[in-house]
């Protein structure tokens, strides 16, 4: 079958078998114009709460499916690629946390989504690209282990210097890979150029920056803008995205290699597979864990974010 062939059948077989596709922004082109809803991370699992669907085929990492089970623990999940896993939110354990606590008693533990249900289920907290900084700001505790993205740690530090925040060395890969260079050279290549970066990139390439933000938040940007040059500092996706959405406007990336290897593996064979029931990884937690890595969510959502 041609690739819009199968994206017909895709979308054939999703009405007949009532299931919704959650798309992830880094997802490829092809994968995306068949799903129903695409954006971050926690926007998917939020979404996923809302959609009647019995049955949820998301096309992303293994936390994402996991978020999202979490928040509909009812209905179906299913991630389209079992294949597909998260360096950043499988680099640290629930046993690494738990040493740190016993001589750090006082500390509060704030994890990023992108982390493990099994690393949920020691944190206090959970936060986004988009929220940390108001919900760190809301904390009363000083003392704040923040994982597993240090990068995004900085910048939630910067914003409140009188809070201690510890940092771990982790993060993500991808977005780790980014120089001061990298951003001196193609800056000089489009010196007229809106910067937009997320956080998890380095300090010194979000130094300098006209925006810093999750991936929602860079593509809002970019609509609003009456710029009409945009160098995108996060997964090129990003980049191909707004392209095709505005293609009035030029958006490059910051370097050719913000390529997540991971958000890649998942093609549209493995959607087809998983909307027939055939392929994917179907997400379950029991009652212990479940009730555990849902209370951290649970507090982000109260404290706003």
């Amino acid at each position: 079958m041609t690739v819009e062939q199968l994206q017909k059948k895709i979308v054939e077989l999703k009405k007949e078998n009532d299931i919704c596709i959650l798309a992830h922004s880094y997802q490829s082109r092809e994968i995306c114009e068949i799903a129903d809803i695409v954006g971050d991370s926690f926007k998917l699992s939020v979404e996923a709460q809302k959609v009647k669907n019995r049955k949820i085929v998301m096309c992303g990492v293994h936390f994402m499916a996991e978020t999202a089970k979490l928040l509909s623990p009812d209905k179906t999940v299913v991630i389209a690629s079992d294949e597909a896993g998260c360096l950043m939110a499988e680099q640290f354990t629930p046993e690494d946390v738990l040493r740190f606590k016993e001589t750090n008693p006082n500390y509060k533990v704030v994890s990023y989504i992108n982390t493990t249900a099994a690393l949920k289920c020691v944190t206090d907290v959970c936060v986004t690209s988009s929220s940390a900084v108001e919900i760190v700001g809301k904390l009363p505790d000083r003392d704040i282990l923040f994982i597993p993205d240090p990068n995004l740690g900085d910048f939630v530090q910067k914003a409140y210097p009188e809070k201690n925040i510890v940092c771990w060395n982790g993060g993500c890969p991808v977005h780790g890979k980014m120089t001061a260079e990298d951003v001196k050279r193609i800056r000089a290549k489009f010196p007229e150029a809106k910067f937009l970066v997320h956080p998890e990139c380095p300090p010194e390439v979000c130094e300098g920056a006209d925006y810093i933000g999750s991936t929602a938040g860079i593509i809002a940007y970019a609509r609003k803008s009456d710029a009409e040059q945009f160098i995108i500092g996060t997964e090129i996706s990003i980049t191909e995205q707004l392209s095709y959405e505005m293609p009035h406007k030029r958006f490059v990336n910051l370097s050719k290699r913000l390529i997540c290897s991971d958000m890649k593996i998942t093609t549209l064979t493995d959607v087809y597979d998983a909307v027939c029931g055939r392929g994917g990884l179907e997400i379950t937690f029991d009652d212990d864990t479940a009730a555990k890595a849902r209370r951290c969510i649970d507090e982000m959502i109260r404290l706003g974010g």
